[in-house]
């Protein structure tokens, strides 16, 4: 568990919000593109929230007990919150945070109808994250959006020992590649796609990632799901 006098957004682990300088041009359209996808994508999250075991199997790699606080960067509508929330307990703090007001927007709905009490929704960026320390960090189909994710996941990798990033990789067999291409042409916005090569940023991108795990925490697990397109990397600090 966290120290106790760790810094919080109501009790604990979230700093102050970030800067204005930090909205970027490129931070701001990521927030345009979201907020026009906010209703889909809420749908979209929670209808497949069991597909392929990704998020059971993401947040069991966090590896959480009772009372420790976890911290999701672009946690978007809130679709991971009630089981981040199982897996810490009641004594436990789960913190949302996300560029897209929209989004958040959202994800307060869910919180305020479920009563939830130990779990803080933060509008901030990733690249600069509102966030001192964690236990833990969670971060599900969200690096893609980087152009340097290296550096983003490097700075996430000093906030908490145990770091899990779920992403869309071109590494399954031809027919789940064919799909996942057509899946960022249809929808761009969602991988940052702004030339062709869509499939490659991404691997190039996934790629970083998980180098900065490895150069960071120094162990990483990985597991594959969805024939294949899908790629879990757990970081763990090595004591």
């Amino acid at each position: 568990m966290v120290a106790q006098n760790a810094a919080v957004c109501g009790e604990r682990a979230v700093s102050d919000p970030p800067r204005e300088s930090t909205q970027t041009a490129h931070a701001r359209r990521i927030q345009a593109d979201y907020g026009r996808w906010a209703a889909i994508y809420d749908w979209f999250a929670r209808a497949t929230s069991s597909v392929g075991g990704v998020r059971s199997g993401s947040i069991s790699a966090l590896g959480l007990s009772d009372g420790d606080t976890v911290v999701e960067f672009g946690c978007g509508p809130g679709p991971n919150l009630p089981a981040l929330r199982e897996a810490v307990g009641p004594s436990g703090h789960v913190v949302g945070v996300d560029i897209t007001r929209p989004m958040l927007t959202r994800a307060r709905a869910l919180v305020t109808r479920r009563g939830w009490e130990n779990v803080s929704l933060v509008h901030g960026d990733a690249t600069a994250p509102p966030v001192r320390e964690a236990d833990a960090v969670l971060a599900t189909f969200v690096t893609s959006l980087f152009p340097d994710p290296y550096a983003v996941v490097s700075g996430w990798c000093d906030l908490a020992d145990t770091v899990v990033l779920a992403n869309f990789v071109p590494q399954g067999n031809r027919a789940a590649n064919a799909a996942l291409w057509l899946f960022t042409q249809l929808n761009p916005p969602l991988f940052d796609s702004v030339r062709r090569d869509t499939l490659g940023q991404l691997d190039r991108r996934t790629g970083a990632t998980r180098r900065a795990l490895v150069d960071k925490l120094g162990r990483v697990e990985t597991d594959r799901y969805v024939f294949g397109i899908v790629s879990v990397n757990a970081g763990y600090r090595e004591q």
